[in-house]
């Protein structure tokens, strides 16, 4: 399939509001493709490639060569070069990787360069997602949406499982299941302000109160002696987190997979500052830098039983025959909204973010955000985008300080690029804060070249910062019609991509609230 097939159809979903026009557009390429081009076609088409990483930045691709006249660039050939482009290192491998994107870029049109530059750069603004993407997989093969969005939960995402749904149907897609060794999307939790409410959000009557911990999200998966730990975004990172390792092997089972959190704690047992957490995570274990502990608060199959459908009850009671207390999460399991409300207190006086309410009936919603799980935090807080950043004047003069603010707006109605701005903040920011973003946001610019030409400087939709606010007021500045009320930074959240920040009907969800002055 041409490239140019891809980049039309971008275009068309791009230049409507209608989810259905979008999938439409979606199914109709889909339809289209071959076999061997189905994997390649589906992440380009939610405008991802299928590298996680490629060595090719935004200022490598600042200088593009002249284009092409006409389309004769397919994208299998754009993916095998991108495959090559990501496996150079070593001495000479940056020459390399120029050359090589001058000699794709040169065979793309001019559409086709814009395009791929975005694609390249994570910054393909089309309003399709993932999700939409399985509409369009569910439309295009004649399946139920349901099988196709249990088969990619199960499977790690869309494309594991489109040849399947395209070639073998229904059927194909039911032959998908939990596989031990192969990480699974992981259950999200939606938001409530108090614990009461959290509580009838569950579904009311009794339920599960668990502490939530203020580290990284983990899946253990243990076969045998082989154990692999992988992150919310399906990364491996099992060589990193040797005494996590040590802990899965010691538990008795042969077979297991383990939903959790790894966190670094003090001397006292109390949780050591997020960042803390991330930078220990985020690299080899070194000997002598700070240990995390691993706490566990579900499983989803034990020695063959398989537990995914299973109510929270049986999941819960499996878990805590397989792991000791000291590495499971500290649970309440009530239905009186005092002792609840008590037992959330505890968890904030020992330092920790608050709790995670969860229904007691329901099966493990792999890869979803509902009312089965909910959290509660002291402070509201919700996870943006930054879209653009102003120069700082004064002390703060020379760095880049005031941050525009957007939820995510899956539907693309809201706002440019699918995000819909909600205000700007420059508190809760530390010098060292101040120096870091300076530099990750000019990597970011649109464009560069004039970065000091401009007060404000637009920048890619990428990064994450989690806000804490004190209310919502309405507003008639922003197009979402809401406004922050003394946002500030808690942190900039590195382990989340902007198709996880906290959407505009999450927001929308939170002013509706009477807690919430607007």
């Amino acid at each position: 399939m041409l490239l140019r097939d891809l980049v039309e159809t971008s275009g068309a979903v791009a230049g409507t509001r209608s989810r259905k026009a979008k999938v439409a557009a979606i199914a109709e390429r889909l339809e289209r493709a071959g076999v061997d081009e189905l994997p390649v076609v589906t992440a380009y088409l939610g405008g991802t490639i299928l590298q996680r990483r490629t060595g090719v930045g935004f200022r490598g691709l600042s200088a593009l060569p002249a284009p092409a006249s006409d389309p004769t660039l397919t994208a299998l050939a754009v993916h095998e070069t991108l495959d090559e482009l990501a496996a150079l290192a070593g001495p000479g491998s940056q020459e390399a990787r120029a050359s090589g994107v001058r000699d794709l870029f040169a065979r793309a049109m001019a559409d086709e360069q814009r395009w791929l530059r975005g694609v390249i750069t994570g910054n393909v603004r089309q309003g399709a997602l993932d999700a939409l993407v399985q509409e369009a997989v569910a439309a295009a093969s004649g399946v139920r949406l349901t099988a196709v969005r249990r088969a990619a939960m199960l499977a790690g995402g869309t494309v594991p499982i489109v040849v399947a749904a395209m070639t073998g149907g229904e059927e194909a897609l039911a032959e998908v299941g939990l596989e031990v060794g192969r990480p699974v999307l992981p259950m999200l939790a939606s938001s409530a302000p108090d614990v009461t409410a959290a509580m009838t959000k569950a579904g009311g009557g009794r339920v599960a109160v668990d502490v939530k911990l203020d580290g990284i999200r983990i899946q253990v998966h243990r076969r045998g002696d082989d154990v692999q730990i992988a992150t919310r975004s399906l990364d491996d990172i099992t060589d990193r987190l040797p005494e996590v390792v040590a802990v899965a092997r010691s538990l008795p089972a042969r077979e297991f997979v383990l939903d959790g959190e790894a966190i670094a704690l003090d001397d006292r047992g109390r949780p050591r500052p997020f960042q803390e957490t991330a930078s220990r995570t985020a690299q080899p274990d070194r000997e002598g830098g700070v240990a995390v502990t691993p706490y566990f608060f579900d499983v989803l199959t034990v020695d063959g039983r398989a537990l995914l459908d299973a109510p929270a009850t049986e999941r819960l009671a499996a878990l805590d025959a397989l792991v000791p207390e000291q590495h499971r999460v500290p649970r309440l399991v009530t239905d009186d909204p005092a002792a609840a409300e008590a037992f959330a207190r505890e968890a904030i006086a020992a330092g920790h973010e608050g709790v995670v309410v969860k229904g007691l009936d329901l099966g493990y919603a792999a890869g979803r955000r509902g009312s089965g799980w909910v959290k509660v935090k002291p402070v509201h807080t919700l996870d943006l985008v930054v879209l653009a950043v102003e120069w700082g004047s004064g002390r703060r003069e020379g760095w880049l300080s005031n941050i525009h603010l957007g939820a995510r707006d899956p539907s693309g109605d809201g706002g440019a690029g699918g995000f819909v701005m909600l205000g700007k903040t420059f508190k809760g920011m530390t010098d060292e804060m101040l120096a870091w973003q300076t530099e990750r946001f000019t990597d970011l610019a649109l464009e560069p070249s004039e970065i000091r030409a401009h007060y404000v400087v637009k920048v890619r939709p990428e990064q994450v910062v989690e806000i804490a606010f004190d209310g919502l007021q309405r507003s008639t500045r922003y197009p979402g019609g809401l406004a922050l009320r003394f946002a500030r930074v808690v942190r900039y959240r590195d382990d989340k991509g902007p198709d996880e920040a906290d959407t505009i009907e999450t927001v929308r969800g939170l002013a509706g609230d009477a807690t919430l002055p607007t």
